[in-house]
Protein backbone atom coordinates (compact mmCIF):
# COMPACT_ATOMS: atom_id res chain seq x y z
CA UNK A 1 0.00 0.00 0.00
CA UNK A 2 1.24 3.29 -1.13
CA UNK A 3 1.63 5.77 2.38
CA UNK A 4 -0.61 8.36 0.74
CA UNK A 5 -3.62 5.46 0.62
CA UNK A 6 -2.68 4.83 4.67
CA UNK A 7 -2.78 8.24 5.53
CA UNK A 8 -5.69 8.35 3.32
CA UNK A 9 -7.07 5.37 5.89
CA UNK A 10 -6.62 7.05 8.71
CA UNK A 11 -7.78 9.92 8.29
CA UNK A 12 -11.14 8.63 8.01
CA UNK A 13 -11.33 6.51 10.41
CA UNK A 14 -10.59 9.91 12.87
CA UNK A 15 -13.33 11.68 10.64
CA UNK A 16 -15.50 8.85 11.08
CA UNK A 17 -14.59 8.39 14.92
CA UNK A 18 -13.87 4.96 14.25
CA UNK A 19 -11.89 3.64 17.18
CA UNK A 20 -11.19 0.11 15.37
CA UNK A 21 -10.29 1.26 12.51
CA UNK A 22 -7.93 4.41 13.32
CA UNK A 23 -6.66 1.94 16.21
CA UNK A 24 -5.64 -0.51 12.78
CA UNK A 25 -3.59 2.08 12.02
CA UNK A 26 -1.62 2.93 14.49
CA UNK A 27 1.69 1.08 16.14
CA UNK A 28 1.77 -1.00 19.43
CA UNK A 29 4.49 1.98 20.43
CA UNK A 30 2.90 4.82 19.13
CA UNK A 31 3.18 8.44 21.10
CA UNK A 32 0.80 11.11 21.08
CA UNK A 33 2.08 14.52 22.20
CA UNK A 34 -1.28 16.98 22.80
CA UNK A 35 -0.77 20.96 22.41
CA UNK A 36 -1.06 21.02 25.99
CA UNK A 37 2.24 19.26 26.55
CA UNK A 38 0.72 15.78 27.19
CA UNK A 39 2.11 12.70 26.36
CA UNK A 40 1.16 9.74 25.93
CA UNK A 41 2.70 6.54 25.32
CA UNK A 42 1.75 3.13 23.58
CA UNK A 43 -1.39 1.88 21.47
CA UNK A 44 -3.05 1.48 24.24
CA UNK A 45 -2.96 4.63 26.33
CA UNK A 46 -3.65 6.76 22.68
CA UNK A 47 -6.46 4.22 22.47
CA UNK A 48 -7.76 5.47 25.36
CA UNK A 49 -7.27 9.09 25.04
CA UNK A 50 -9.36 8.54 21.13
CA UNK A 51 -11.70 6.39 23.15
CA UNK A 52 -12.96 9.22 24.78
CA UNK A 53 -12.50 11.91 22.39
CA UNK A 54 -14.33 10.19 19.75
CA UNK A 55 -17.50 9.70 22.12
CA UNK A 56 -17.77 13.70 22.05
CA UNK A 57 -20.11 14.33 19.22
CA UNK A 58 -19.49 18.15 19.12
CA UNK A 59 -15.99 18.84 17.39
CA UNK A 60 -15.34 19.08 14.03
CA UNK A 61 -12.22 19.31 12.20
CA UNK A 62 -10.66 20.06 8.21
CA UNK A 63 -7.22 19.48 7.44
CA UNK A 64 -5.40 20.66 4.75
CA UNK A 65 -2.00 18.30 3.91
CA UNK A 66 0.99 21.16 4.12
CA UNK A 67 3.78 18.75 3.78
CA UNK A 68 4.22 14.94 3.25
CA UNK A 69 7.89 13.02 2.87
CA UNK A 70 8.33 8.94 2.72
CA UNK A 71 11.87 7.58 2.65
CA UNK A 72 12.08 4.05 2.66
CA UNK A 73 9.68 2.78 5.77
CA UNK A 74 9.81 6.06 6.92
CA UNK A 75 7.11 8.64 6.31
CA UNK A 76 5.36 11.79 7.59
CA UNK A 77 2.49 14.20 6.87
CA UNK A 78 2.72 17.73 8.29
CA UNK A 79 -1.15 19.24 8.17
CA UNK A 80 -3.10 22.30 8.86
CA UNK A 81 -6.11 21.77 11.05
CA UNK A 82 -8.94 23.81 12.50
CA UNK A 83 -10.55 22.75 15.25
CA UNK A 84 -14.10 23.55 15.76
CA UNK A 85 -15.97 22.25 19.56
CA UNK A 86 -17.68 23.09 22.55
CA UNK A 87 -16.51 23.66 25.78
CA UNK A 88 -18.01 22.41 29.24
CA UNK A 89 -20.44 25.46 29.04
CA UNK A 90 -22.06 24.75 25.34
CA UNK A 91 -20.28 27.59 23.64
CA UNK A 92 -18.46 26.90 21.10
CA UNK A 93 -14.43 27.67 20.00
CA UNK A 94 -11.57 26.99 17.61
CA UNK A 95 -8.12 25.83 17.48
CA UNK A 96 -6.01 26.27 14.75
CA UNK A 97 -2.51 24.13 14.94
CA UNK A 98 -0.56 22.07 13.04
CA UNK A 99 -1.05 18.08 13.19
CA UNK A 100 2.63 15.72 12.08
CA UNK A 101 1.96 12.19 11.65
CA UNK A 102 4.52 9.96 11.91
CA UNK A 103 4.46 6.53 10.30
CA UNK A 104 6.61 3.73 9.86
CA UNK A 105 6.06 0.55 7.57
CA UNK A 106 6.13 -2.64 9.31
CA UNK A 107 5.08 -5.42 7.08
CA UNK A 108 4.04 -4.00 4.04
CA UNK A 109 1.26 -1.69 6.57
CA UNK A 110 2.20 2.03 7.42
CA UNK A 111 1.32 2.55 11.29
CA UNK A 112 1.75 5.92 13.37
CA UNK A 113 4.74 5.81 15.66
CA UNK A 114 3.96 9.53 16.66
CA UNK A 115 1.85 12.15 16.70
CA UNK A 116 2.60 15.73 17.48
CA UNK A 117 -0.13 18.46 17.95
CA UNK A 118 1.24 22.07 17.82
CA UNK A 119 -0.58 25.54 17.95
CA UNK A 120 0.54 28.14 15.85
Amino acid sequence: MEFSQALGTHLKAIEARDLDGYLATVHEDASLILPNGTFLRGRDAVAEFHATWFDDPDWSMRAEIVRTETVGDSAFTVLSVVYDDLDPNGQPYQKVYYLTLYFTRVDGQWLLIHDQNTFY
